[in-house]
């Protein structure tokens, strides 16, 4: 039986990339750029489609509001860090959409406080998932901290979550997840990008990934 090909060019469901007031700019980057790089639309969704500032400063115009997103138009849904997953409720939309794609089968990353806001939906209950630090998710009351692990980044049950100073492990979760690298070309990624490794330039450039 022949295996089916994965999907390529306008084949692709789009990457659909949460922004809200706060986001934080540096924690999605490199998984953002290589997945367009790679031939993935990169799709973004607030609250609604009004613009929202990132914790650097940078405006952003929602391509739709998150009410518009569904699982099934999508393949992935990445939900970054910003301070106001701990100021409140107004992101908890967010967790909840998180909820609807997994429940679909549709895999979402969460990185830095995002994870938190995951934790108080119950998503890290049941999947190994990692963080800032143990005892930042244990502050929300969940019940999953016998599945935390102490890692650069973790994926489980179709969720990736890392800690805010791990964006290139982020990248690299969800660059094999959708089969942007694997192997040793997803290994040399990584070494060129979070390691400074010259010899993996090499390896990219003559697997055409440079």
């Amino acid at each position: 039986m022949n295996a089916t090909p994965a999907p390529t060019g306008h084949d692709r469901k789009p990457v659909h990339l949460a922004v809200y007031d706060t986001l934080a700019d540096w924690e999605t980057g490199h998984a953002t750029a290589h997945l367009a790089r790679a031939g993935h639309e990169i799709r973004t969704a607030g609250p609604s489609t009004a613009p929202v500032t990132s914790i650097g400063g940078l405006r952003i115009q929602p391509d739709l509001a998150l009410d518009d997103v569904r699982p099934e138009d999508s393949s992935l849904l990445i939900l970054p860090g910003a301070d106001l997953w701990d100021a409140g409720d107004d992101l908890a939309p967010f967790a909840r959409k998180a909820r609807a794609f997994l429940e679909a089968g549709v895999p979402v990353a969460a990185i830095c406080g995002a994870t938190a806001g995951l934790a108080r939906e119950g998503l890290l209950d049941d999947r190994a998932h990692t963080s800032a630090v143990s005892f930042y998710l244990a502050a929300t009351g969940y019940a999953g901290g016998e599945r935390y692990v102490e890692a650069d980044a973790v994926t489980d049950g179709g969720l990736v979550t890392a800690g805010p100073t791990e964006p290139v492990a982020f990248a690299r979760e969800i660059l094999s997840l959708l089969g942007v690298f694997e192997g040793e070309v997803l290994d040399a990624w990584y070494r060129l990008f979070h390691d400074s490794d010259p010899t993996a330039y090499a390896v990219l450039e003559k697997a055409g990934a440079a």
